[in-house]
């Protein structure tokens, strides 16, 4: 009989047997395996946490108990315990579970969590809490080891260990994150799994001692004591105690028994805050993501039989038109590097990285590092080239306009997953990046709307002597229309797709021109004229362009997939009062709430930013208009 369905919460997990807690293991992995294949989502990392959560949730009592997890690539077995058996079928689906840690979901997930390194701080606010309070519960953060590339672990960690507050860290430790660990701190893990093998022998002849009689158990306990004195040399764990905590480990995280007795035991410890070091294995039980951790880390729904995506495309992403275009740069000007924050192959640099890997520099998850790193690289000649998720760039905000934007030094950000993202939801949206970045001195920001234009664009950026970005949406948009007045395409400058526009001008930029396009086709068939004009070079504007529709008195609608607070609208309508010209008569963008996940189109639809819908809209606006007029 099968033990997950009748797994309802936490406390059912508690009266399982060992027998028992292996198939269910076994019965979470496959749900997750199957549910993945269909749903697409984060695959290998989910798969290798499977008994670790197991024996978190048999330890603690959550929610009673904190349970933090890290980024919230391994939630899924978090999910599945916590009595969302029938929701998980809707993984990452439009009013589905969301594939992240979810507060409006369940009680058992604190916050809404999708961006790296943040756990610890989290969990020792909510350790203070309840100190404060005078309560008495564990407070548990899960983090990876890639997340341990980003500096704020540190912070929080020096923090707690200077406080000697009551915490414990489990350090999930998978050789992994997105792309392969780069850097000392990988170097220092790889040295305390070597270790590894210390701990399973040790536990074995401390087994075997204490049955000897009479002198067996004195005999373990004076070699637990000499353990103890070599564990700084053969684990290296002197980095976290330097840091204020104890340190235990490192322990085979596959292990439920194992790992239930060591999470006991830290129950116990109240005077100091504890890292626990747990080994997994990425992908663990399925074959191809053991050895494609990478690959499979975050999957389109594929066929589990040979890990082949479900829905083959041969069109080529945005974040490919970008890469490729920066390999030919690189071949033409040795200036020219590339920098990721662990995430090469997502964001299109792995081509550059094997042509050019003296050029090419993996900073591992640390954002903030990553820009101020390119800008002392661009003092000293080169021009660094950062290609980053949107939603990532907003944890580098202060190192963007502090120590590249002030210094008016030429690093060129690639921008990818701008706009709405799909099925990653609200964490992953870039939809606040024409407000954080178009009020920031010295700052060119183009948003090119198809896969030849983002060539284009990143090509342009090296003619320019100062700080750039480049933003464009996650799906690549095959070219689909041309400059009428068949000038190319220039920074500061602005292309008519749809010339005239009588009734109305729409100016658009990125994703949403094509839209504007559709719109207006659909338009002339109500007998309106409503011209389309792509404004890819968001900063700095076209000024000539503008100028030419306020002398005509043409009736300007604006068309953003952003925010509309301090957007690209916003900014129009500050002109035109600059300008003494009348205002758009609308500006249609995304309003000021975080949107949920499902696909583009449905998240578009919710959003009011299909063609239809802003051909309808734009009708009523202009007859309004023209009512109002005659009146």
């Amino acid at each position: 009989m099968a033990i997950l369905p009748g797994i309802s919460g936490p406390q059912d997990v508690k009266r399982l047997d060992a027998k028992q807690l292996d198939e269910l293991a076994a019965e979470l992995r496959q749900t997750i395996i199957d549910t993945v294949s269909q749903r697409g989502g984060h695959l290998a990392s989910n798969l290798g946490d499977v008994e670790l959560t197991i024996a978190l949730h048999r330890a603690f009592n959550s929610p009673t108990d904190k349970l933090v997890f890290d980024v919230g690539h391994q939630i899924y077995a978090h999910k599945l315990l916590t009595g969302r058996q029938e929701q998980f079928k809707t993984l990452r689906s439009y009013h589905g579970m969301s594939g992240f840690p979810c507060h409006a979901e369940s009680e058992h997930d604190l916050f809404d969590t999708g961006h790296s390194s943040t756990s610890i701080s989290m969990a020792l606010g909510l350790a203070r809490a309840r100190d404060l309070n005078h309560e008495d519960y564990h407070v548990v953060a899960i983090v990876g080891d890639g997340a341990l590339t980003g500096g704020m672990c540190y912070e929080a960690m020096n923090d707690a260990g200077n406080g000697h507050t009551r915490l414990i860290v489990i350090l999930n430790d998978n050789e992994m994150s997105i792309s392969k660990n780069v850097g000392a701190l990988s170097e220092y893990f790889k040295h305390l799994r070597a270790s590894a093998s210390w701990y399973g022998n040790k536990k074995r002849i401390r087994n075997q001692l204490t049955h000897i009689p009479l002198i067996g158990k004195p005999l373990a306990h004076a070699i637990e004591n000499a353990k103890n004195m070599v564990k700084s040399v053969t684990t290296g764990g002197e980095m976290f105690e330097a840091l204020g905590f104890r340190y235990l480990g490192p322990f085979d995280g596959h292990n439920i028994e194992e790992m239930t007795h060591v999470f006991e035991e830290a129950k116990q410890v109240r005077d100091t805050p504890l890292l626990i070091h747990v080994i997994t294995q990425k992908g663990h039980g399925y074959d191809l993501a053991e050895r494609q951790p990478e690959k499979f880390h975050g999957v389109a729904p594929f066929r589990v039989e040979n890990g082949m995506k479900r829905s083959q495309s041969s069109k080529e992403s945005a974040a490919q038109a970008a890469g490729k275009e920066l390999v030919n740069m690189a071949a033409e000007d040795a200036r020219v590097v590339a920098v990721t924050a662990a995430m090469a192959g997502g964001t299109g640099l792995s081509e550059f990285s094997e042509y050019y890997p003296s050029r090419f520099f993996d900073v591992g998850i640390a954002e903030q590092h990553a820009v101020s790193m390119a800008a002392g690289m661009a003092r000293g000649g080169y021009r660094p080239y950062f290609a980053v998720y949107s939603t990532f760039l907003q944890r580098a905000y202060d190192q963007i306009v502090h120590d590249v934007c002030l210094q008016n030094l030429p690093v060129c950000i690639l921008s990818d997953h701008v706009g709405l993202v799909g099925d990653d939801g609200k964490t992953h949206h870039g939809v606040l990046s024409v407000p954080m970045l178009l009020s920031i001195p010295n700052l060119t920001l183009l948003a090119p709307r198809d896969t030849q234009q983002i060539r284009q664009a990143v090509r342009a950026t090296l003619k320019v002597d100062g700080p750039c970005v480049v933003q464009y949406p996650k799906d690549g948009i095959v070219p689909y229309a041309q400059n009428v007045t068949g000038e190319p395409f220039a920074v500061g400058k602005w292309q008519t797709l749809i010339p005239g526009g009588q009734d109305a001008v729409i100016l658009a930029y990125g994703r949403m021109t094509l839209n504007a396009i559709q719109a207006s086709e659909l338009l002339v068939k109500c007998g309106l004229s409503v011209g389309v004009i792509d404004c890819c070079s968001l900063k700095p504007m076209d000024m000539d362009c503008l100028r030419a529709l306020f002398a005509r008195g043409a009736k300007l609608i604006t068309v953003e997939e952003g925010e509309m607070i301090g957007g690209f609208g916003s900014e129009i309508a500050r002109v035109c009062v600059e300008e003494n010209a009348d205002a758009p008569i609308q500006i249609i963008g995304l309003e000021n709430h975080f949107i949920t996940h499902g696909s583009v189109p449905e998240l578009l639809e919710e959003c009011g930013l299909m063609p239809r819908q802003l051909a309808d809209r734009i009708e009523k606006i202009v007859d309004n208009k023209e009512k109002s007029h005659v009146g």
